[in-house]
């Protein structure tokens, strides 16, 4: 890595810009040159009348300072002068790289969402001057970028990127009893946070919250603490696969565009169909009475719940998934109604019943990939039924083999029928053609049902489509923002972090509509990751007279990522003001 200069004449006057290079060797054993960080001019002319000066704070000084830069090679015929700088830039050395694009582009979606004027107001500074809301801020976009726990944050990751100098805070906002004791002081503005974000995202995407997505999901805990009555931390059901930790359940409601609303943390053995009626009393409280369409997979309302949203007036509107088997009773009538393309490979119909419409949806695409994992899985299951045969076993080890055959491929285990003989330790097997044809007739299908007015079966097909949203925010929460594993053991604190998680995803989802309208391709995360190749860098540049100048430049963004910031109406901020000042004493030298 190495200096280069440009010199340009312009108007009779030559000028000398600088700018940090690196070679690389490319195939053929080429070497190219890759722009790393541009300096801009330091002036070389011998013309006082027209040096350039710039300005720069001087240790122990409150205000900045003109001063004249030139090269320690181009000063002859200057005319002596205090303001004059002569750097040596043979001996000008780079430090502290650090990410700082993602962490800039963190504070834009932040403020975007008015979070800092939020926050501002309700978590004020102490008598010691912390500021609780930069300590948030901080939280929230580690675990947006980097996420970990609050330990790596503190001594590791935010030394490595730049948000002291985009706070203009140093290493106490991320001390480790203030990142903790920060998570006692969130829990209560919860409501508030939902009342300001249905506001930002009505002006931000002109959001109309006529469809509210409901789902559930769980999060586990790697290790089992002591629990008493009021803990959370319970064994349930665990959509992780993690049936031997204890867990917590997470409720969400988003729009169908997956801004979320409001989630509600609950104990990890609650069953989903108990938890739909308080919700509804909380949106409804929060929000107002509204005509609103609740949308819901199968398995979270019950029969009662569903009647009293039907009694209630106006009716509370909602569309449901319903388990595969009421088909068996619906099937004779919904063969006479006609089918209705909702786009291509997908067909519907419509059957009125009881109060309530059903809507019966085929999926060409879902017939072939749900046929597929049946036969992959059949096929799995009749090979090792023929193993099973040709072994020596006991009785209490064959059954043990049959039952864990029977674990792992539940849906394929129905489809065949297994009979042990009484006493031994042999077995028969043979495919249950009936079940197999009902199998295949129900393959790629499923039915809904709703109390809405609506005739049109193709939109309620939609409408139920949007809930892959809520999938999505699952996905995205457990993958790209790591809430699970939870470490926190303070009942409080845990619901703290699944807040911090859902703070980030709202960056993370404002972020992704953004680049929807431009690059629909582009996720949020790949865009965080060409931000972060934005870093920050400190250039000393030694003087003559035995002072240093600090120069904290951000790297100039590939030409990709220009392309980007063009798109999304965004423009970097100007570099920070060089420093002057007298040289440290090191004991060692970075290059």
């Amino acid at each position: 890595m190495f200096l280069r200069a440009k010199t340009r004449n312009k108007d009779g006057k030559e000028h000398r810009t600088w700018s940090v290079v690196e070679n690389r060797r490319v195939a053929g054993g080429r070497v190219v040159q890759r722009h790393v960080l541009y300096l801009g001019e330091i002036n070389s002319s011998q013309q006082l009348a027209w040096r350039k000066s710039i300005q720069m704070l001087e240790d122990g000084q409150s205000a900045p300072r003109s001063y004249a830069l030139f090269p320690e090679d181009q000063c002859e015929g200057l005319v002596a002068d205090e303001s004059i700088v002569r750097l040596r830039l043979k001996s000008m050395r780079l430090r502290r790289p650090r990410q700082w694009g993602a962490c800039w582009l963190a504070l834009i979606l932040w403020q975007m969402l008015e979070l800092d004027e939020f926050w501002a107001e309700r978590l004020a500074p102490t008598r010691k001057g912390t500021r609780w809301d930069l300590v948030l801020f901080v939280l929230t976009a580690y675990r947006l970028i980097s996420p970990g726990s609050e330990w790596r944050l503190h001594r590791q990751w935010y030394a490595s990127t730049a948000l002291g100098d985009l706070l203009g805070t140093d290493d106490g906002v991320v001390e480790s009893h203030k990142l903790y004791r920060c998570h006692d002081r969130l829990l209560e503005h919860k409501r508030s946070l939902f009342t300001h974000l249905q506001g930002r995202w009505r002006d931000l995407f002109n959001v109309s919250f006529e469809v509210l997505l409901y789902d559930l999901t769980s999060t586990y805990f790697e290790s089992d603490p002591p629990l008493d009555d009021e803990d959370k931390r319970r064994h349930g059901y665990s959509r992780d696969h993690r049936f031997d930790c204890v867990q917590i359940v997470i409720a969400l409601i988003v729009t169908p565009e997956g801004l979320p609303l409001a989630y509600e943390v609950l104990p990890g053995n609650t069953n989903d169909s108990k938890t739909l009626r308080g919700f509804l009393e909380r949106i409804e409280h929060q929000y107002g009475k509204a005509q609103r369409i609740w949308c819901m997979d199968r398995g979270v309302p019950t029969e009662e719940v569903l009647a009293e949203m039907r009694r209630c007036e106006p009716p509370v509107q909602y569309l449901v998934g319903t388990p595969k088997g009421r088909l068996t009773r619906l099937e004779q009538a919904l063969t006479a109604k006609p089918w209705h393309q909702a786009r291509a490979g997908v067909k519907v119909k419509l059957l009125p019943e009881e109060g309530e419409l059903y809507v019966f949806a085929e999926s060409a695409d879902r017939i072939a990939k749900e046929r597929s994992m049946r036969r992959r899985q059949l096929k799995w299951l009749w090979a090792r039924l023929a193993q099973l045969t040709d072994m020596a076993l006991t009785r209490d080890a064959l059954l043990m083999k049959l039952g864990s055959a029977q674990s792992k491929v539940p849906s394929a285990w129905r489809l065949v029928d297994v009979k042990v003989d009484k006493g031994g330790a042999s077995f028969a097997y043979r495919l249950n053609r009936q079940k197999l044809k009902q199998a295949r007739r129900r393959e790629g299908r499923y039915l809904l049902r709703t109390n809405l007015t609506e005739s049109d079966p193709v939109k309620l097909w939609n409408y139920y489509l949007q809930l892959g949203q809520v999938e999505e925010a699952f996905r995205t929460l457990k993958s790209d923002l790591a809430i699970r594993p939870i470490f926190h053991q303070d009942p409080e604190r845990i619901e703290a972090h699944v807040f911090l998680a859902f703070l980030a995803y709202c960056l993370y989802v404002t972020l992704g509509r953004q680049l929807k309208a431009l690059a629909p391709g582009l996720t949020s995360r790949s865009a965080l990751e060409k931000f972060a190749a934005v870093q920050m860098v400190d250039v000393h540049i030694p003087t003559t007279d035995g002072r240093e100048v600090l120069l904290t430049r951000y790297t100039e963004p590939e030409q990709e990522l220009t392309l980007l910031l063009e798109q999304l109406d965004l423009a970097l901020p100007a570099q920070p003001p060089p420093k002057i000042s007298a040289v440290q004493p090191t004991t060692a030298t970075a290059l």
